[in-house]
Order: structure tokens, then C-alpha cells, then sequence
């Protein structure tokens, strides 16, 4: 069995895939450039960047067929919410894989699911990757990094 929280009980978010980082009101979707669900951040990945990494420790709580949104709750009872490209709940499942399945228990960057940037490209998706805090986290999200900074996955973005 791992230690999935530090002994501190310190938050600890990493950037769940490598890219540009971005403000939440940049976002080609009103659901999340208003933030509608919550806060957080976006990143647009890296060509070839194709695999979405757990940016906390906790749970796995949904995992659509669709396979494009993944929810973690964290043991300090924070929901975070990776949302892979704009309209991708389309696809119905077409050019992701999944590596977890619900209930299962993740450490901060483990994988979470892989998509097939060839196909994408295909279809014209623009694949941004949004992390909402959708529960339990009721401060403005202050990241270490600054927006427009390319960032590399497993990279700690949120600590306190």
C-alpha cells in the first residue's frame, strides 16, 4: 500500500499533460471559460503529447464510455475534474484509451487515459485539457507557474 497524501496533508496538483498553460477563460467552451463547474486551468498539449496523467493522489469517481472527462477525489475530499478536448463527449470513446477504471485508487501522475492525436487532428478537435475543481476547494486556484508557459507533465502546478 503507497502513501497517496504527504504526512503534512499538503495539496499537491501536477500538470496532467505536456503543454502550454492556460487561463480557463481562453477555453473555445463557455461550460468552462466561465467557469460554470469550478476553477482550474487549461493546458493545450504538445504535439505528441497524447497521454493525461493524474495531477492529484485519490480516487477514481466517474470515467464516462466516452472516456474524454475523468473525476478524482482527492482523501481530503477535493473533486477534480480532467476534461480531454472540447466536444470530444462525441467521439463516444473513438481515439481514447483508458488505463483506470472507477474506484480505483491513483497516485499524483499516474496515467489516466491516452488519446490518438492523428485522429483528432482528423476530425479538427481542439484538445485542450482543462483540470476543474468541481468540489471541496473553495479558494481561487494560484498556480506556481505562469499562463503561456510551456509546462511539463507530472510538473507541480498547485501547492499548498
Amino acid at each position: 500500500m503507497f502513501n497517496f497524501l504527504n504526512k503534512n496533508k499538503v495539496l499537491e496538483v501536477v500538470c496532467p499533460i505536456t503543454g502550454v498553460l492556460t487561463k480557463l477563460e481562453g477555453v473555445k467552451d463557455q461550460v468552462f471559460s466561465t467557469k460554470m463547474m469550478g476553477d482550474g486551468f487549461a493546458i493545450v498539449p504538445s504535439k505528441g503529447s497524447t497521454t493525461v496523467f493524474s495531477p492529484v493522489a485519490g480516487t477514481i469517481v466517474s470515467l464516462p464510455d466516452s472516456k474524454h472527462a475523468v473525476g478524482v477525489t482527492t482523501e481530503g475530499g477535493i473533486d477534480i475534474l480532467i476534461h480531454v478536448g472540447i466536444d470530444t463527449v462525441e467521439l463516444n470513446g473513438k481515439g481514447f484509451e483508458t488505463f483506470v477504471k472507477k474506484q480505483q485508487r491513483v497516485r499524483r501522475g499516474d496515467a489516466l487515459l491516452s488519446f490518438d492525436d492523428k485522429f483528432m487532428d482528423s476530425k479538427k478537435i481542439d484538445m485542450t485539457v482543462m483540470t476543474i475543481f468541481t468540489g471541496g476547494y473553495n479558494k481561487k486556484v494560484e498556480l506556481t507557474e505562469n499562463f503561456g508557459t510551456l509546462i511539463s507533465a507530472k510538473n507541480i502546478l498547485l501547492r499548498e
